[in-house]
């Protein structure tokens, strides 16, 4: 059955204008002429018998018909360079991972113990890309991930890989003035988007009422966090092992050494159809290892 589909030309000069929103700075991309690729635009209008674009002011500008496209067809280029990526590895390896992470677990304690699963299995090529929050494996080129939260990934293998305790920290200027919790509880607290209640929690824990446990500058990735609590923007709760370098370093400092232990745990997730994968199979064992001598 023929595939009612645009040419793979004509659909990589749409994405290219899409994005630049100039056909100009699209030619100049893809190495064509201004009117190449607006050739190829109007093929695949003409394909679709729907406008892309339009121009108001002389300024080129999606239609609402094209800005629904470019997000789909961006994906979909994006999932065919990947696998077309994986392909080409073949020959030179025997298995590639693709993990998803979270982004300050990732750069904090992850990545720079990687050489050593490199040593380990020098035939598994890790690619690696950042999650907050759980994904359908069936929509997405990523065999496993590493999740914080409860063991609820829908359809997904989870293995539980560690806990953890969260401590307040902030920076030195901060520090000078709060000389007790209940001061604590009048600071600016900085908050992390997928653990809206952790102030909550720590406070109760503590035993002292904070009305404003919930209030507060907030931030989409733990390492923003941190940054804005090491230049004075208000007290950041953290996990501990992930500012172990800013406390050595005098960056942060822990106003009070009432750690709690976080109800969630951080899990390896992977779908069951990934279970027996070599690479997978061995980042697995190489990750319970790791954290065990750790």
């Amino acid at each position: 059955m023929r595939r009612f589909i645009p040419s793979t030309s004509c659909l990589i000069a749409f994405d290219t204008s899409a994005r630049h929103l100039s056909f100009t700075k699209a030619a100049h991309e893809l190495h064509m002429t201004q009117g190449a690729v607006s050739r190829q635009v109007a093929i695949m209008e003409d394909y679709l018998e729907v406008k892309l674009f339009e121009r108001i002011n002389r300024r080129l500008i999606l239609t609402e018909a094209g800005r629904e496209y470019a997000v789909q067809v961006s994906s979909i280029l994006k999932q065919i360079e990947m696998a077309t990526f994986q392909v080409m590895t073949h020959n030179s390896l025997s298995s590639v991972l693709n993990l998803a992470i979270l982004p300050t677990f990732g750069i904090k304690w992850l990545i720079p113990r990687l050489t050593k699963f490199s040593a380990t299995y020098p035939d598994v090529l890790l690619n690696l890309s950042t999650e907050v929050l759980p994904f359908d494996f069936n929509t997405r080129q990523v065999d496993a991930a590493i999740h914080f939260g409860e063991p609820d990934w829908p359809e997904a293998v989870m293995v539980r890989l560690m806990g953890e305790e969260v401590v307040p920290v902030c920076s030195r200027q901060m520090l000078d003035r709060i000389q007790s919790v209940e001061d604590l509880a009048q600071a600016t607290l900085l908050q992390h988007t997928t653990r809206p209640q952790a102030w909550q929690d720590w406070f109760r824990h503590v035993g002292v009422d904070c009305p404003n446990a919930l209030a507060g500058p907030r931030f989409e990735q733990l390492n923003m966090v941190i940054q804005a609590a090491m230049v004075g923007l208000g007290v950041a709760l953290m996990p501990k092992f992930l500012v172990e370098t800013e406390l050595s370093l005098g960056q942060l400092h822990v106003p009070f050494p009432f750690a709690v232990k976080s109800p969630q745990a951080y899990y390896l997730a992977y779908p069951e159809k990934n279970a027996s994968k070599p690479a997978v199979i061995k980042f697995r064992t190489w990750l319970l290892s790791e954290l065990q001598n750790s």
